[in-house]
């Protein structure tokens, strides 16, 4: 018996110190192709502990089958160590994942101008390493269930009443699939980017986070918004930065009638000349409204960005009120009142009320004149003047007799 033990003992210590030294081997390797290639390292950063993993598994898994072979332990013995190799296979599968899908991100950034395409890439990507570490998981689960044979048997019969249970399960998981499908759908579309400006729910900010059921909008407030992936498939909604970050935005002011747009535009100029904020594609003054006693004054200016354009619309909209009220105050808005004694001098006499003229030639259309009063008559009783003059006069001769 002790022999046997020593035995098994020795071949797990074999096989395992093989495994280890294949492992250093490896990991040397790697060592001396990272010192002069930055992959290599990232690699390594990534891959190292389930790959040591892997290598141990193994090595205690070929150790124990050649010290066991016979034995009723084996069995039992294999069916752990093939349940711990495929976890240790799809950490290392993950971690390989991973690596790949950050030097994909990490050549295109997105935190440098003209970054459309950089922002499509890793949206894409990220949803990309979403559903492969998805799919390596569940794998790795049905796997290691698959090595129980009672896990089997119900295997078989699912696949015998697949149809069923697919209709089932896709009336049951409608909502889940709807958001899946509309995540996927807006990734591969190019219709939503992150770090894209939108607005939506009535909400400014930008796009942090694209899931496969929800995407994160970052507010300008500092604010997270989570909306559903069937939100931008179903609504509308503004994107800012569909083909370019550039944006016009307006000013408008409601000014007295007064003022002078020459002077305005000049000094326009000058206060767009003095701040960075500025892109120089677009500088607009126009005057689109002169009605209800206002002059409407509107100012179209162009910057980089929505959170630039933002400050530049304050800016200017600023030193224009500071400019009005020192060198131009006559043109700031103001109401007037017209106050004059000569409509009550000019009241006729009587009662000192104007009355409308009662001569038959200045009469109306439906009064004044007796032709206008036959044209009254007729929208308003259904009958001429002759037949109520009839009707005046039988009902006058008619009246002596009751008497």
């Amino acid at each position: 018996m002790l022999n046997d033990w020593l035995e098994g003992g020795t071949a797990v210590a074999i096989s395992v110190g093989v495994a280890v030294l294949a492992a250093l081997a490896v990991e040397t390797v790697m060592r001396l192709v990272a010192r002069r290639q930055t992959w290599a390292r990232q690699l390594m950063g990534y891959a190292r502990r389930p790959f040591w993993a892997l290598a141990l598994v193994l090595g205690f898994w070929l150790g124990l089958r050649a010290a066991l072979m016979g034995s009723d332990w084996l069995t039992v013995f294999s069916r752990l160590f093939t349940i711990a190799a495929i976890a240790a296979f799809a950490w290392l599968l993950v971690a390989f994942v991973q690596f790949v899908t950050d030097l994909a991100l990490g050549r295109h950034r997105i935190d440098v101008p003209d970054n459309r395409l950089a922002r499509r890439l890793r949206t894409q990507t990220l949803i990309l390493r979403r559903v492969a570490i998805a799919l390596i998981v569940v794998i790795g689960i049905g796997a290691a269930l698959f090595t129980f044979d009672a896990v089997r048997a119900v295997g078989a019969s699912l696949l015998a009443s697949a149809g069923i249970a697919s209709i089932v399960a896709g009336l049951a998981a409608q909502s889940v699939l709807g958001n899946m499908f509309a995540g996927i759908q807006l990734v591969f579309s190019d219709a939503l980017r992150v770090d894209d400006v939108i607005v939506a729910d009535g909400e400014w900010g930008r796009v942090g986070e694209i899931t496969l059921s929800y995407v994160v909008l970052d507010l300008w407030d500092d604010r997270r918004l989570v909306l559903p992936c069937t939100y931008f498939t179903t609504t509308p909604y503004q994107n800012w930065t569909r083909h370019g970050s550039e944006l016009l935005g307006s000013v408008e002011f409601d000014l007295d009638w007064r003022v002078s747009p020459q002077r305005m535009r000049e000094h326009l100029e000058a206060v767009l000349a003095d701040t960075p904020l500025y892109d120089g594609r677009t500088s607009v003054l126009q005057v689109t409204e002169a009605t209800a006693g206002f002059v409407r004054v509107r100012i179209l200016v162009t910057a980089k960005d929505a959170p630039t354009l933002y400050d530049l619309r304050c800016f200017v909209r600023e030193a224009m009120v500071l400019w009005i009220q020192s060198v131009m105050p006559e043109a700031a808005p103001a109401q007037r009142v017209l106050v004059s004694d000569h409509a009550a001098a000019s009241a006729p006499e009587r009662g000192g009320v104007a009355r409308p003229s009662e001569q038959a030639g200045e009469g109306g259309l439906f009064s004044g004149s007796a032709e206008a009063e036959e044209r009254a008559s007729q929208f308003a009783h259904g009958e001429s003047r002759e037949a109520r003059d009839a009707r005046a006069e039988d009902e006058g001769d008619d009246a002596p007799a009751a008497r």
